[in-house]
């Protein structure tokens, strides 16, 4: 398979790491464009089309997603318009087009009830807007591509969850405890949601191997395999920044309940997802979450 990939977002942590890594992608049969909101803008979903429709592509990495979860609350039509419509749109210019798509979605999907590794056959449950609009437009993605089978990838789409994703771009967990450590004497972190962090380059050598290979099809899981809370995630940030000079001092870390720190959008209490499906397709080999983590610091330390 040849022909261009587009990737939405291109500004985002998964759309900067997708670009920077293009260049040692075992694909170079496909031309790479990477769109930000000025040339695509998702929440103009009505505009999908005539930009589609110019660049022609084989592939669609759509990485574009409105991710602010508390404000989803109050502005659930902003979400819904990105996280759904634009799907939509997305889709049925894929399906008349031939065209296929990797769909970024979420852990939020779920509503943390299990205690056990969610797999992508089980039924989502989200408890916010924001999960509500992102589970609507895996719905939009896989009612156009219901024919699809592992059999036969034509015209198929992927869907891939993911949780907790950080990188050394724009604004996540990682950068914002690296800074509250930097200048805060104590922090309180919530101890009581399960989850995996998960890099955005080994998300980036997932979405590789999937084009690589061209088959797939349905819903995949993928994180770094960790079941771990913020607070581990936080003491364990602390510990290998401070090892790489990124911290000058230790400070205490307190761990908190959930209730101690109200947002206005409820997070689940568990939301480990079971990669198992994406590894044994596209034969992903397991890779610590701690080195991943210690290779992304490396990053910030070489700037």
């Amino acid at each position: 398979m040849t022909g261009t990939i587009v990737v939405t977002g291109a500004t985002g942590q998964l759309g900067q790491t997708l670009t920077r890594r293009w260049a040692e992608a075992p694909i170079a049969q496909f031309s790479f464009i990477a769109l930000d909101r000025s040339a695509l803008d998702l929440a103009e979903p009505d505009r999908m089309a005539a930009v589609l429709n110019e660049l022609k592509p084989a592939v669609i990495v759509n990485a574009a997603a409105y991710t602010q979860v508390d404000k989803a609350e109050s502005d659930s039509a902003a979400a819904y318009a990105v996280n759904d419509s634009a799907v939509a749109a997305m889709a049925a210019w894929a399906a008349h087009n031939g065209a296929k798509i990797l769909h970024i979605s979420t852990d939020f999907v779920f509503d943390g009830a299990g205690t056990s590794p969610y797999l992508p056959s089980q039924q989502p449950k989200p408890l916010g807007v924001y999960g509500a609009s992102k589970l609507a437009g895996e719905k939009q993605l896989m009612s156009l591509a219901e024919d699809c089978s592992e059999d036969s990838s034509e015209n198929c789409s992927a869907i891939i969850r993911t949780s907790w994703l950080y990188s050394e771009y724009g604004n996540n967990f990682l950068k914002t405890m690296l800074s509250l450590m930097a200048a805060r004497e104590e922090l309180a972190v919530v101890s009581d949601q399960l989850g995996s962090p998960t890099s955005t380059h080994s998300l980036a050598q997932l979405l590789f191997a999937m084009i690589q290979r061209g088959e797939y099809s349905g819903i995949y899981h993928w994180s770094d395999g960790a079941s771990i809370s913020w607070f581990e995630f936080a003491r364990e940030i602390q510990r290998q920044a401070l090892q790489k000079g990124l911290l000058a001092h230790e400070i205490p870390i307190r761990p908190i309940t959930s209730s101690e720190y109200p947002t206005a959008a409820q997070r689940p209490a568990y939301s480990v997802l079971d990669r198992g499906r994406a590894q044994a397709q596209f034969d992903c080999p397991a890779q610590d979450w701690k080195q991943l983590l210690s290779a992304v610091l490396d990053k910030l330390v070489q700037g």
